[in-house]
């Protein structure tokens, strides 16, 4: 999979990317130049599709004789700076379709997990808080390098997310690590 990745950036380079698309840092979105896509002119309109598994949007381009589905989040960093980023990207305010530039940080793997929003399955309505029947008592943890660090029991759910953003800060999260989208 690595090396697919890695053969279709090679194949895109910044400049034939602006022949083809103009992208605006202030909106993330791209839109189409002097193209034709399936013999129609698409000049104007507006750039890919949100892919329904990863959320990304991905727009396809033919660099070669090949065509090849990009993130436009990629493409934006191309576009910006040049090339491909070496590791991966961030979108600071977890909106997969928010492709601004500002949105844009460079990341490891653990520094994008260090910014994800609040789990879909959340009850307590704050990261890194659960409610423990057995003790009647809130719970504080943070998830660090792949293990469950235990911040204590509390009596109120108000200490025990303080509690939890203070954890977080601590193992170097995100701010908005833990934070809704909407």
């Amino acid at each position: 999979m690595e090396l697919i990745k890695k053969d279709k950036e090679l194949a895109l380079t910044q400049e034939v990317l602006k022949e083809r698309l103009h992208y605006d840092k202030n909106t993330g979105v791209f839109t189409w130049l002097n193209v034709k896509v399936n013999a129609t002119n698409v000049r104007g309109k507006v750039a890919g599709n949100t892919n329904k598994v990863s959320g990304y949007i991905v727009i396809g381009l033919t660099p070669t004789d090949k065509t090849y589905w990009y993130t436009a989040h990629r493409l934006a960093w191309l576009y910006e700076y040049g090339e491909f980023p070496k590791d991966g990207l961030d979108h600071i305010n977890h909106v997969r379709t928010d492709n601004r530039i500002t949105n844009l940080r460079i990341a490891t793997h653990r520094e994008n997990v260090r910014n994800k929003s609040m789990a879909s399955n959340n009850t307590s309505g704050h990261t890194g808080v659960s409610f423990n029947k057995a003790t009647n008592k809130y719970f504080a943890y943070v998830h660090a390098d792949y293990k469950q660090i235990n911040l204590g029991y509390f009596e109120n759910i108000e200490d025990a997310a303080k509690a939890a953003r203070e954890g977080r800060e601590h193992y170097g999260f995100h701010a908005n690590h833990g934070q809704t989208n909407d």
